[in-house]
């Protein structure tokens, strides 16, 4: 088979795929696209869009219950069916879905083919297509965002067993009686507490001495003691020795108390994801990958093979939708721009979807204290914060630190009611090089939750 000549091959059609595949389409380049299953990639199908629009229906059921805390008597028999929570949510996906299907089969030179793509050398891709047949393609420039899966640790019995993974657990339609979660990090928080106000039991089962271990020890106490409030409980430190089935599951634990067993209904296996690396026959093509499975690219993205680059997720770093958009801008700019751009001296912004918020940039107190960098600490409860106690929303806390030298914001984190918008204000602010007085000393709208600035700025001695 004689192979077909792009300008560029994308195998995977991700949050830097997609946009990287137009923007080619659009200045004339000849691009071939292979998708698996679904164009969107992780964000759209299994992640961001799914769970945010089920996070949103989890939040009506607690305002609902909380209504009379505000003079609303509505009753608190609040019931959620999980079969519309779902077909909810499956309603965004594929809006989503599909408005990005048809604008890349809209896009001029853009070829989207669904099939299965390996390489069969540094510069040819041959793909199994769904509907039958195969096509072998050829280009100087093939771009790898395949994105990630929920990884699956080696625990004995755990194969033997029906468990829930991070996908899995949003196609439910019924509501599980006592859900475990096996996993202290931010996905398995966000599931904890979403299925925690649909109504189920929750007990998560942590390895780790404490919750999000990377965060501060404070906002680790402060989002566990938010949790419990909510009536999910919480065992750290706990290593699982063995799962078992049944008409439900069982889970043996060995802790520093000593031996413990857990039984649920469900299990939700949260720890991690693993790159979708392994089915492309990198091997083919000299691609190097680390013990994971990731491709390391430089900071161009560039991996070990000239001419062959990895977006995305599956290129390993920081997992998150706005970092695998801006590894495309990073593209677009070198390729069409030709500029000199490159992934060095990133902001990487973060929110996890609890409720209330988490929201990072930049550096926090460990990391500073790790890296040597003298710092200056700002930090205020959200029970000072006017608009926040009009809400009703008083959970959490602002943090933020200094350099104490040119008074440049280092880093923030926000537990807070809008948490996320609220960082991505102080990250606008670094970005500028704006110094913490400005915001100190700044004009904002009353009664906004931006004018506590104002007073968290002032905290600083």
């Amino acid at each position: 088979m004689t192979p077909e000549t792009f300008d560029a091959i994308i195998i995977g059609t991700g949050q830097s795929g997609k946009p990287l595949a137009i923007a080619l389409g659009n200045a004339g380049w000849k691009t071939a696209v292979v998708e698996r299953k679904h164009v969107g990639g992780t964000c759209i199908n299994y992640g961001c869009t799914p769970t945010k629009t089920m996070v949103a229906s989890a939040r009506v059921a607690y305002l609902a219950r909380r209504g009379q805390d505000y003079g609303v008597h509505a009753g608190r028999d609040v019931r959620v069916n999980m079969a519309e929570v779902y077909r909810r949510k499956q309603a965004v996906v594929e809006q989503f879905r599909d408005g990005g299907q048809r604008y890349l089969e809209s896009t001029p030179n853009v070829q989207l083919l669904f099939g299965e793509g390996r390489f069969v050398d540094a510069r040819t891709i041959r793909v199994a297509l769904n509907a039958g047949g195969e096509r072998l393609l050829t280009a100087p420039k093939i771009v790898v965002n395949t994105g990630g899966r929920p990884a699956v640790p080696p625990i004995p019995g755990l194969a033997d067993v029906r468990f829930l993974d991070s996908t899995s657990i949003m196609e439910l339609d019924t509501l599980p009686s006592h859900l475990v979660v096996l996993g202290g990090g931010y996905i398995g928080l966000e599931f904890s507490q979403m299925f925690r106000r649909f109504g189920a039991r929750v007990t998560i089962v942590n390895r780790d001495e404490r919750l999000i271990p990377r965060e501060d020890p404070d906002v680790s106490a402060e989002v566990e003691e938010i949790l419990t409030e909510d009536g999910i409980g919480i065992v750290n430190r706990a290593a699982v020795t063995r799962v078992e089935g049944g008409s439900g599951v069982q889970l043996a634990l060995e802790t520093p108390e000593g031996s413990k067993r857990i039984e649920g209904s469900h299990l939700l296996v949260a720890v991690g994801r693993t790159p979708n690396s392994d089915g492309l026959n990198l091997a083919a093509a000299g691609i190097a990958t680390d013990k994971a499975g990731f491709m390391p690219v430089n900071n161009r993205l560039e991996t070990s093979v000239p001419g062959i680059y990895a977006i995305g997720d599956v290129k390993g770093g920081p997992a998150f939708t706005h970092i695998s958009y801006d590894d495309y801008r990073v593209l677009r700019a070198n390729w069409l721009e030709k500029r000199s751009a490159t992934t060095d001296g990133r902001l990487v912004p973060n929110t996890m979807f609890i409720d209330p918020q988490l929201a990072t940039v930049g550096l926090n107190e460990t990391e500073a204290a790790k890296r040597g960098v003298a710092f200056k600490v700002a930090k205020m409860p959200m029970t000072y914060v006017a608009r926040a106690i009009e809400m009703g929303e008083t959970r959490g806390f602002m943090k933020v630190i200094v350099d104490p030298q040119t008074d440049q914001i280092l880093g923030c984190t926000i537990l807070g009611i809008e948490g996320g918008e609220l960082m991505a204000m102080i990250e606008i602010a670094m970005l500028g090089k704006v110094p913490y007085p400005v915001l100190r000393e700044a004009i904002f709208a009353h009664p906004t939750l931006a004018e506590s600035f104002n007073n968290l700025f002032s905290s600083i001695q």
